[in-house]
């Protein structure tokens, strides 16, 4: 095979990778703005959630505790470095393992670290942070929700997790947490750039019978319908 022709086969291939790359940023963008409409169960909305995001991942956060569900009994609060047990509320998402441990925040985020997660390439992990109060933001959005919608929610959120023969959540042992507040465990599915972590919030709430896009990557698509 000539020098031409190879060359040939990289400029074609190099332009199916940047036409892939074009039409996932467009759809990316667009596909958002196709709304999810909220279910009504009827119910009394006496429940409070919230979406909450940190520039990258998108997490729930719901009640440590109420008179449907306790959270601090899956995600026990000595798993955190403060240890400390008067935290209010949970914060709960689902993403690539590699992806939580080693970015934080954009600027941490490595070519290796993104080619592993955009195909299929590493674990999934459930990243928990606890809260003592929560203030709404730009970046924090309260919603009411039914004792139905919050006890499905729950199911969704806790199907997620990996565990063990007695039902417990497994805990990655890892000192790269954020802050003194969270803790890692180990989760079910792959995580790729159909897949993402604010992918998953967003089935969240779709589960919850909240608006939520039709399908986004990114926090910005879930947040534009609660603005």
């Amino acid at each position: 095979m000539s020098a031409k022709i190879i060359f040939i086969y990289i400029l074609k291939t190099i332009g199916i990778l940047i036409g892939i790359i074009v039409v996932y940023c467009l759809l990316g963008y667009l596909l958002p703005f196709i709304e999810v409409s909220a279910k009504d169960d009827g119910e009394k909305k006496e429940i409070p959630i919230y979406i909450y995001t940190n520039g990258v991942h998108t997490d729930i956060v719901m009640p440590v505790k109420n008179d449907l569900y306790d959270w601090s009994s899956k995600i026990p609060f000595e798993n955190t470095t403060s240890k400390r047990t008067d935290y209010n509320y949970v914060g709960i998402g689902w993403g690539d393992k590699g992806f939580y441990l080693d970015t934080p925040t954009w600027a941490d985020l490595k070519f290796s670290t993104a080619v592993k997660a955009a195909f299929w390439m590493s674990e999934s992990a459930m990243h928990t942070s606890f809260y003592k109060t929560m203030t709404e933001a730009s970046d924090c959005k309260k919603i009411m929700i039914s004792k139905k919608q919050y006890l499905d929610l729950v199911k969704f959120i806790d199907s997620k997790f990996d565990k063990d023969a007695n039902g417990n959540y497994l805990l990655i042992p890892t000192k790269a947490v954020y802050s003194d507040n969270d803790a890692f465990y180990d989760a079910q599915g792959s995580y790729s750039f159909l897949n993402t972590c604010n992918t998953w919030a967003n089935d969240a709430l779709k589960a919850a019978g909240q608006k939520a896009a039709w399908w986004t990557p990114t926090d910005y698509g879930i947040f534009l319908h609660y603005k």
